[in-house]
């Protein structure tokens, strides 16, 4: 298997889809089901972290009050 850290955030998310399958069809071995939910949080974790880094890249413009804009970190509440 790839590193974690090698991958994309969509390779990541879609080993992460394989894995659910494998563990929802119920038929694998205990040491199996074990090691592949363990990859799977770490996965998990992986896309997590590529997400937080982004958000961290995201900015917005405001307004400054005077009439001009400032670059100020995104809220998605405003």
């Amino acid at each position: 298997m790839t590193t974690i850290e090698e991958i994309s955030f969509e390779q990541a998310l879609a080993e992460l889809e394989e894995i659910v399958q494998k563990l929802e069809g119920g038929t694998l071995a205990l040491e199996e089901t074990m090691t592949l939910y363990q990859r799977g949080r770490n996965l998990a974790a992986h896309c997590q972290h590529l997400l937080d880094e982004v958000e961290l890249r995201v900015q917005q413009l405001v307004p400054d009050g005077d009439e001009g804009y400032s670059v100020a970190p995104f809220d998605a509440e405003t």
